[in-house]
């Protein structure tokens, strides 16, 4: 969800290049040519999509929609208030950066105009305009000063303070596009409004490079510079309109300023690193106040509306890592002192605080929510038709008591539907289909819809219609649109052919982002019914064939005043008009017109052509000056021409110098509900307005009829203009908040038009009627978490949401299950609004159910909820080496070992899909001789971690277990990354002293001390065929690495002075048990040979005979331990070790400590025995 804004730059956006103008946020350029929210500071702009002021030449006009991308998006302003009420200014960009860029000569196009443009017609100046007045040149007061020095500088920030001043800053700077900073600077002051300017180098200190130049929106007198990061972090502030500064150094870097809408001391700053600081002294000394604010997510607080004038509305990260809707106040904004209107946590970039509303959005389950709070109460769900099923949504416009939204649907791709609200900005109904949209500069979303300024109720929008864009007009908000009628003459006079529905006006829609610029559509509070725009006659919008129309009737009908595009801006409180023509070639004459556009004078404002890059009008200073800046050449310095226009105005207008107008929508008289009879000054009366020039004469209001009702929610119109309810809306369903014994308003499907003042007439009928509420049982009852999720962690807060669709709200009690053997109840749902919170203390699966009843019947629902213990860890326990074509065991150990239900995925080999269990272990079968790869992921809740191994599988092979001289233990880390490369160096060490190739030994390190080893002597490759001989190759093998290992001949440098020696592990025989109760002749000679054979045992044990190739067992005793006897050939520091000093069996799966040979094979000379599975497993 977005927020509605201007054309023109949002305050503390990120900086951003342009084509021909580089724009690096907004500054305030003047008493009327701002930034958007300059003109309104206490308006905080919406993050959902923000509005902002009118740029010059409409200034009070409504924008269309302009968005600020919310949850992974990227925002564009919503700061708002603040940005405006001191935001970094557009910097003008000289032709000659236009040159450097690549952008050539000319204006900037503005956003949304192609580049493509009309043909000139004529001369290369002038073009066809409707009825010059007059052969002979006139002439306008002027002056002209050159910025001598700048000629480098590619930018230019303006600041004209405007009513009762004379000052004029000017703050030129060179911009390397290549190091993406600005590497000189220069300020310039003018006292006597843009005649002579003085330069302030020196003031402000001469090594000192400025960035960025602000303006107080409540005392135009205190200016603030800021210096360029790169060099160094200061302020410079001024309280005499820039006569002064005094210098402040930073401890941080500032991206955007937010000026309080009243208070001109109170400042807030948003860093480079997302922490947001606060001034109540103009920038002298700053406090941090938060320091994971999002982007553009921060506001001043609202008059009326907030009780604290220094009340300051953020979205912020919290340090459980959600982002969070906070306030605060600026000197107590401490973590106890904070305060989350809005309960559970947001999407980020969502939070949007403008005029009585806020809007915030959350997800939940994939799909979007969007709350709003009117006037500061509790939040509600906002409410749109069931099934629009919104992929994004921006808030339009929230003038008037109502909210303008634009919203995405699940099937629209570069068009969104226009919906308009109730007075609460709850509930929703659809206005217009089907809206064309575009993408900013800076990535936000332009939606075409244009609010005209000085006339309530009117708006333009460019529709899509079969491929084609078309422009209409609505005169009651939305209700009803019709195409523009084409004018009935062109400039020359000729009749146009042009027949509706086929063929009418088509408009561009877009304000201008560059101040200095008017934009391809305006209007102006003071001047109701007078429209200029760009746009074209025909079958759609065009991009090529354009000129410029006017309306003087609220858009009822339009003329044609110029062949190609201009920049007409409004003087004299809207009185005048004068127009620059838009081209890349130098000019030195404007036009203006005193009869709407009807006739135009030409006056010359220069004697050399100028190559114009921006123009300062305000159409309300009585000092009637404009100041036009640009350049002689590509290569020369800033030429300012200040151009005193009082001369054209003969005198004060007086009584006999004005009309009246009736506003009317196609002749009828009632717009809005009303009768409005504007007064406006004759054709060609050449005096001027004035301040005090009132403008409406007549309001009265008018009977309602049909066009002053809209359908209501749930609602939708068909072709016979009635309302009737959709087919997913029960009319019959009434409010939850409906109790016995009170009453609520039923709908009759209609709603009067928010801000239409209409009387009687239709109004009963249509006006929702009282009726008592008859009460109902629960029905629809849903229980879902606050995050959207089934799954929790053990030992946090689990938020439950419970919903009901119809029924009593606070006659119906509520039971809550949580499963684990803790249940609450609730008389009513007052206090589960904002969810209800749980902590489990344990890991599973939980059964939560949620009961609702009254006495008139209840109702359930039911939810199960994953508890689970984040895993850290899992280790894959599987076999070293495998027998083909026999089930492995395969083991997932994880840690902590009660995470509570885990869900297993098994890959093996180049398997595409993996094998799923919800068992830590697996039997497979490989099928396939050689390395085969197994993988397992572990997921749990949100976490998911993995584990790979490499197992051998062959037909056969043999295993030895080894181990090695003590000073191995000393350097074992115990890891199994060491462990690894220590089997590798044994590997190679074998390969090297018998000449076996290393592809036929395997050696697996077990963890733990002492240091043991699995040797494993695997067959030659593609050996299936013979296996007999190859049975007996492999007897051969395991002969030559015995001999080698029991003469000590293989060892390996661990370190330098650290050699190893690789033994072969010798372990004691067992016993034999007769587990019998019988006795026969038969037993007892088993029994003495058992006895025997101890005998012989202790002997050898006890004298420490070694007799070579046996390998002799012992029973562990619980009062000694048993040593291990090695083989005769082993020198006398062989290591003697210890049953119990062996790894875990848990850890060796299994493993029995003796030596065996693998597969159908016999037993060898030196008594291993034989197995058919491997017992070890690989670590």
């Amino acid at each position: 969800m977005e927020k509605g804004t201007r054309r023109s730059p949002p305050c503390h956006a990120a900086l951003l290049a342009w084509t021909w103008l580089l724009l690096l946020s907004c500054s305030c350029t003047g008493a009327e040519i701002t930034c958007g929210p300059c003109s309104s500071p206490s308006r905080p702009r919406l993050g959902l999509e923000q509005r902002q002021a009118p740029p010059p030449g409409s200034a009070g006009s409504r924008p269309r929609g302009s968005g600020q991308p919310l949850p992974g998006g990227e925002p564009g302003g919503s700061a708002g208030a603040g940005g405006a009420a001191g935001g970094r200014g557009p910097a003008v960009r000289s032709r000659r950066a236009a040159a450097a860029a690549g952008g050539g000569r000319g204006l900037p196009l503005a956003e949304g105009q192609r580049g493509a443009r009309a043909q000139p017609r004529g001369p290369p100046e002038e073009g066809r305009a409707a009825r010059l007045r007059g052969a002979e040149e006139l002439r306008l007061g002027s002056t002209t000063f050159a910025l001598t020095g700048d000629a480098a500088h590619n930018q230019a920030m303006v600041h004209w303070s405007g009513h009762n001043s004379s000052v004029i800053l000017i703050l030129t700077k060179l911009y390397d596009f290549n190091l993406g900073s600005v590497t000189e600077s220069s300020l310039w002051r003018s006292t006597d409004y843009g005649t002579t300017y003085e330069k302030l180098n020196d003031k402000v200190g001469l090594k000192t490079v400025l960035s960025y130049l602000y303006v107080s929106p409540t005392n135009k007198r205190k200016i603030m510079l800021l210096s360029d990061p790169e060099i160094e972090s200061s302020i410079l502030i001024s309280s005499d309109e820039g006569a002064t500064y005094q210098k402040y150094r930073l401890n941080f870097y500032i991206q955007s300023l937010l000026f309080h809408p009243k208070q001109e001391e109170w400042i807030l700053a948003y860093s480079l690193d997302q922490k947001l600081y606060s001034s109540m002294d103009f920038g002298r000394k700053w406090q941090l106040m938060h320091e994971r604010v999002t982007p553009n997510r921060f506001y001043w607080s609202v008059a009326g509306l907030d009780k604290e004038p220094d009340l300051v509305h953020m979205e912020a990260r919290t340090a459980d890592g959600h982002t969070h809707y906070l306030t605060c106040r600026i000197q107590e904004c401490s973590e106890t002192k904070r305060t989350g209107p809005f309960s559970r946590s947001i999407d980020i970039s969502s939070l949007v605080v403008q005029d009585e509303y806020i809007f915030i959005q959350v997800t939940t389950g994939g799909r979007a929510n969007y709350y709003v709070s009117y006037r500061r109460e509790p939040f509600a769900q906002i409410k749109l038709p069931k099934y629009s099923l919104p992929k994004d949504m921006h808030i339009i416009s929230t003038v008037e008591n109502q909210v303008f939204a634009a919203v995405q649907e699940w099937n629209q791709n570069d068009t969104y539907n226009l919906y308009i609200s109730d007075t609460r900005g709850v509930y929703f109904t659809l206005a217009l289909e089907n809206v064309k949209s575009s993408r900013g500069l800076e990535g936000n979303i332009i939606i075409d819809l244009y609010e005209v300024a000085g006339i309530k109720g009117i708006f333009l929008a460019n529709k899509k219609i079969d491929d084609q864009i078309k422009t209409f007009i609505t005169y009651n908000k939305g209700r009803d649109w019709r195409l523009l009628q084409a004018p009935a003459t062109n400039l020359r006079g000729d009749p146009v052919v042009c027949q509706l529905p086929f063929c009418s006006l088509h408009l561009h829609l877009q304000l201008s982002e560059n101040p200095y610029t008017s934009g391809s559509i305006s209007s102006k509070e003071t001047a109701p019914g007078l429209l200029v725009a760009t746009g074209n006659i025909g079958s759609e919008l065009s991009y090529t064939d354009v000129g410029m129309f006017i309306s003087s009737d609220g858009g009822n009908s339009w003329r044609q005043i110029f062949e190609e595009e201009y920049n007409v801006w409004f003087l004299d409180w809207g009185g005048a008009l004068v127009a620059l023509k838009q081209t890349s070639v130098p000019i030195r004459h404007l036009w203006v017109s005193f009869d709407e556009g009807r006739s135009w004078s030409k006056y010359s404002f220069t004697s050399t052509p100028l190559f114009v890059d921006g123009s300062l009008v305000d159409s309300g200073i009585e000092t009637q000056i404009m100041t036009v800046f640009g350049h002689f050449s590509l290569r020369s310095e800033w030429q300012l021409v200040k151009v005193d226009y009082k001369s054209i105005f003969s005198r004060r207008c007086n009584k006999d110098d004005y009309q009246t107008w009736h506003l009317h929508n196609q002749g009828e008289p009632c717009v809005m509900g009303e009768r409005k009879i504007y007064k406006k000054r004759k054709p060609g009366a050449q005096c001027s307005l004035g301040r005090d020039y009132s403008r409406t004469v007549v309001s009265e209001p008018c009977v309602c009829g049909q066009g002053d009702f809209e359908c209501d929610y749930g609602y939708e119109r068909h072709s016979n203009n009635q309302c009737v309810p959709a087919f997913w809306f029960s009319p019959s369903s009434l409010s939850k908040d409906c109790s016995i014994g009170q009453s609520y308003l039923n709908s009759t499907g209609y709603r009067r038009i928010v801000s239409n003042n209409c009387t009687d007439g239709l109004r009963e009928k249509y006006m929702a009627k009282v009726e008592k509420c008859p009460g109902k049982a629960p029905r629809g009852l849903h229980i879902l978490t606050a995050d959207g999720k089934l799954v929790t962690e053990q030992g946090q807060n689990a938020t439950f949401i419970i919903l009901m669709e119809e029924g009593d709200l606070q006659r119906t009690n509520i039971q809550l299950d949580f499963g684990d053997g803790i249940a609450v109840s609730y008389a009513n749902f007052s206090p589960v609004e904002d969810g209800i919170r749980h902590v489990y203390k344990s890991a599973g699966i939980f059964q939560v159910t949620a009961y609702a009843e009254n006495s008139l019947g209840s109702d359930t629902a039911v939810l199960f909820l994953h508890v689970v213990c984040p895993v850290e860890h899992v280790h894959l326990n599987v076999p070293f080496v495998a027998i083909r074509n026999k089930d492995v065991n395969i083991t997932a150990v994880v840690w902590p070992s009660k995470a509570g239900t885990l869900t297993y995925f098994w890959w093996f080999g180049n398997n595409t899909k993996p094998l799923i269990t919800l068992e830590s272990s697996i039997s497979y079968v490989f099928a396939v001789e050689g390395m085969n790869t197994v993988t397992v992921q572990v997921a749990a809740g949100n976490t998911l971690i993995q584990d790979t191994k490499e197992i051998a599988v062959h037909e056969y092979f043999q295993s030895q277990l080894l181990s090695f001289s003590p000073n191995l233990d000393y350097h074992n880390p115990d890891i199994p990354e060491w462990r690894q490369d220590i089997g590798k160096v044994i590997r190679r060490a074998l390969a090297q002293v018998t000449g076996i190739p290393d592809e036929q030994i395997l050696v697996a390190v077990f963890p733990g001390l002492p240091t043991s080893a699995e040797l494993f002597i695997l067959p030659h490759k593609n050996t299936t065929e013979m296996r007999k001989s190859s049975e007996a190759d492999l007897e051969q093998v395991v002969e030559i690495l015995f001999n080698a290992l029991n003469q000590n001949l293989v060892q390996f440098e661990l370190k330098p002075g650290v050699e190893v020696i690789v033994y072969v592990t010798q372990l004691t025989l067992a016993p034999l048990v007769d587990s019998s109760t019988g006795h026969s002749s038969s037993a007892m000679l088993m029994l003495l040979s058992v006895v025997f054979v101890g005998l012989a045992v202790f002997l050898i044990y006890k004298f420490k005979r070694k007799i070579p190739w046996i390998n002799i067992y012992a029973q562990v005793q619980h009062d000694k331990e048993q040593e291990m006897i090695g083989s005769v050939s082993q020198s006398e520091n062989a290591p003697k070790i210890t049953l119990s000093e062996f790894t875990d069996p848990e850890e060796l799966m299994d493993k029995e400590l003796d030596t065996r040979v693998m597969g159908s094979i016999s037993t060898i000379a030196n008594s291993e025995s034989t197995k058919e599975i491997p017992n070890c497993t690989s670590v």
